[in-house]
């Protein structure tokens, strides 16, 4: 597999995606407004946390073993049987305390967080799958697929005058489709598993579902804590910033997907120059669009949140905090992949554990004190925390070098793009005249991004080999 065709294909499928979620989130945030947009983040937040409940970790075992090419059949089985049960026992727990879920949110949707919470599962199944058969592709696909169905139907019912609940119902939809789509492009078989492949993923899960316990703290812990603390238009503010941090995310996560089940089958190989120089590759192109990202949220965070429409200008405060804060999770995430690739979940267990409880903490006291601004520091400083601790971890179990040369290259290139950004802003103002905030944005957005990867294109010689060892032609 060409590695960097396939982190590209990814990306762009999770770009086209995000694209048509970011379309969607704008017409909900100028439509509903900050308040049911808090109210949607946080019926996401608690989805995402029972959905963890859900997999405890299974999921990633489930491509572990399936990715060691050893009787893959019986692990998604095993596998999805195991969810499954998780899953109808966590759905029978919320209904029995709707009335506490529906009372944090605002809204009476206990049921819905049900069918929210199935369809993930579903979909984290059938992914799993196309991952452990080295199908990364094809799991990235299917991503725009799914949430093109879900911003559609979102839109449509949200015109309707459905609100909230149209917003989760199209959610539920756009999952199922992806669940469904993805049943019928794995190639395992339904067996019956034997005791040993339960007791194969549990030994594994026991240490990696800590992982994503770790991920959800990153993602949802500062929604969650803000939900507690302040007003739902608040929150939505918030999670608007948030959403612009993850979408710089989606090469890193490309990045991290496709190379897992690489590096799960050269550490079963034995082939420990092979795990390294992937680790060396997963750090030197792990920033490759967070870095220019950062220096574009300083510059343009007004500009992007004004997007969202008035209200949610107040977030530009907090969304260069975060995009940094996303790019120092980035590095960890990218190490932790390698050390749980490697087989080491215990180890990956140990950081993820300091990683949360530096994170909870930080929250509580910073979201208290200093509300939206200590919760994005919060995240920042604990991500800041946990890359060190992921670092020293892993350079314990194998040997790599920091391309430390390749990611100041990147700096140096964001800073010429910053250059341009300032002058062209400048220009487009003062000259061109153009008042039009979105237009502006767009145009700003793609000469700083032409101007970045041309500057990157002529000062590292990695970059450029990269880009002509995976070019089509």
């Amino acid at each position: 597999m060409r590695i960097g065709q396939t982190s590209f294909a990814v990306f762009a499928s999770k770009l086209v995606g995000s694209a048509l979620g970011f379309v969607a989130t704008l017409y909900f945030a100028r439509t509903l407004g900050a308040e049911v947009l808090g109210q949607y983040a946080l019926v996401l937040a608690v989805v995402a946390w029972l959905s963890l409940a859900g997999d405890l970790g299974v999921s990633q075992a489930t491509t572990k073993r399936m990715s060691e090419d050893e009787e893959p059949s019986a692990y998604a089985t095993a596998g999805a049987i195991t969810i499954a049960g998780f899953g109808l026992a966590l759905g029978g727990l919320t209904l029995l305390f709707g009335d506490g879920v529906n009372a944090y949110v605002g809204e009476s949707i206990a049921s819905l967080v049900v069918v929210l919470l199935l369809s993930g599962l579903f979909t984290s199944v059938t992914s799993a799958a196309l991952n452990g058969e080295r199908k990364v592709h094809l799991a990235g696909l299917l991503t725009p697929v799914g949430i093109a169905a879900r911003s559609v139907v979102q839109i449509a019912l949200v015109a309707l005058g459905l609100e909230l609940v149209g917003m989760l119902v199209g959610y539920a939809v756009g999952g199922l489709l992806v669940g469904v789509s993805g049943l019928l492009l794995v190639s395992v078989t339904v067996v019956r598993p034997r005791r040993e492949h339960f007791v194969e993923l549990y030994e594994y899960a026991k240490f990696s579902w800590l992982g994503g316990l770790q991920s959800r703290s990153f993602n949802d812990v500062d929604v969650l804590l803000l939900g507690v603390f302040l007003q739902s238009s608040l929150v939505g503010v918030y999670s608007a910033a948030w959403s612009i941090a993850k979408f710089l995310t989606l090469f890193d996560s490309a990045v991290s997907s496709t190379l897992f089940p690489e590096l799960s089958r050269a550490d079963a190989e034995g082939r420990g120059q092979s795990v390294a120089g992937l680790v060396e590759d997963s750090l030197t192109y792990g920033g490759l669009i967070l870095i220019p990202g950062l220096f574009g949220g300083i510059l343009l965070g007004e500009r992007l949140l004004r997007i969202y429409g008035p209200e949610f200008v107040t977030g530009a405060s907090v969304l260069w905090i975060l995009i940094a804060a996303t790019l120092l999770y980035g590095y960890q995430k990218q190490l932790l992949n390698a050390l749980n690739g490697i087989d080491r979940p215990k180890a990956a267990f140990r950081i993820n554990a300091a990683f949360i409880a530096i994170n909870v903490v930080l929250n509580v006291v910073l979201i208290a004190t200093v509300g939206l601004v200590g919760a994005a520091v919060a995240t920042a400083l604990s991500a800041g925390v946990g890359v060190m601790l992921a670092l020293y971890t892993l350079r314990s179990e194998i040997a790599f070098a920091i391309p430390t040369g390749e990611i100041a290259r990147q700096f140096a290139a964001a800073a010429a793009m910053a250059g341009v950004v300032v002058g062209g802003e400048t220009v487009v103002r003062t000259v061109i005249g153009l008042n039009h905030n979105f237009a502006t944005v767009v145009l700003l957005v793609a000469v700083g991004a032409a101007t970045y990867f041309a500057v990157l294109f002529g000062i590292s010689e990695t970059f450029r080999s990269t880009v002509f060892d995976n070019s089509p032609l």
